[in-house]
């Protein structure tokens, strides 16, 4: 019994003395903190929801009422003349005003297929009268790009919804429908065509508002914008026009005899009251 007993107290004393060493509970301190971070940090890695779910673009709020955003720098850029170099440009043939003056606005029809037509656009020629680079007068998506043997192959590009520009008489053409085209960028070069065959070599270049066509010198170092707010009639597009003079000197080309026959009756009028008079 005396040595069962020894041996505790001898073990109790032995425990006491290893509790008082001074790095004892320091040890034991560190080493459940240690273990208690451990499990803290295991515990929210294995609860984790990140890997339960899976994020695609579509998941995005509100992308699908989300529209196509409208490039800031078209609104903010102005229309330019269709070519690289406008200072050595020519105004063949000017857009037809219905208000404006009637010099000015035989100066501005086209005469094909025995019919005088208002232009809707301008006619742009070089003073060497030499082929140029046709560029884009503001940036847009390239709608429409047609052969067309009478106009001269014609490219339309939008820049707003119902605003676009036109570029007709021109050839090798360098863009494609769908391509979107910065300002100044070539287009094609100045080719020539069957509806205004006196021009030369020229691009016949238009702006159109819903389907009205815009006097393009109005608009040009002017803003988007300015034509959006503009507030467009559409009475007199696309008509026929006919002057008194111009509708005798066509006649003439129709019927010469008929014109003839009816100047020597005219004459013969004329001396018959003549006669009459002198009598």
């Amino acid at each position: 019994m005396r040595e069962e007993e020894n041996k505790r107290s001898s073990q109790s004393s032995s425990v006491k003395r290893f509790f008082k060493k001074r790095w004892v509970f320091p040890a034991i301190y560190i080493a459940s903190a240690a273990l208690i971070l451990t499990a803290v940090l295991w515990y929210q890695s294995s609860n984790s929801a990140t890997d339960k779910y899976d994020y695609k673009s579509t998941d995005i709020a509100g992308k699908k009422n989300q529209e196509p955003a409208i490039e800031v720098s078209k609104t903010l850029e102005n229309f330019k003349m269709p070519v690289e170099n406008a200072d050595a440009a020519v105004v063949k043939t000017k857009f037809y005003d219905f208000n404006g003056k009637t010099e000015d606005q035989e100066a501005a029809l086209v005469f094909y297929n025995n019919t005088y037509q208002p232009n809707t656009g301008i006619d742009v020629t070089m003073k060497d009268d030499e082929s140029f680079n046709v560029v884009a007068a503001l940036s847009g998506t390239v709608t429409r790009v047609d052969e067309d043997a009478v106009l001269g192959n014609v490219i339309e590009v939008e820049h707003d919804k119902g605003i676009v520009t036109q570029y007709q008489s021109v050839k090798d053409i360098k863009i494609k429908v769908g391509d979107e085209v910065k300002q100044g960028q070539v287009l094609a070069t100045a080719g020539q065509s069957l509806f205004n065959e006196k021009a030369g070599t020229h691009v016949h270049f238009e702006i159109r508002k819903d389907g009205i066509a815009v006097n393009p010198t109005n608009y040009f170092n002017k803003s988007l914008s300015t034509l959006q707010e503009a507030e467009l009639s559409n009475d007199k597009a696309s008509e026929s026009v006919e002057t008194p003079q111009m509708k005798e000197e066509q006649q003439k080309i129709e019927d010469p005899a008929n014109s003839s026959d009816q100047e020597t009756n005219v004459k013969e009028e004329s001396s018959t009251s003549t006669k009459n008079t002198n009598s």
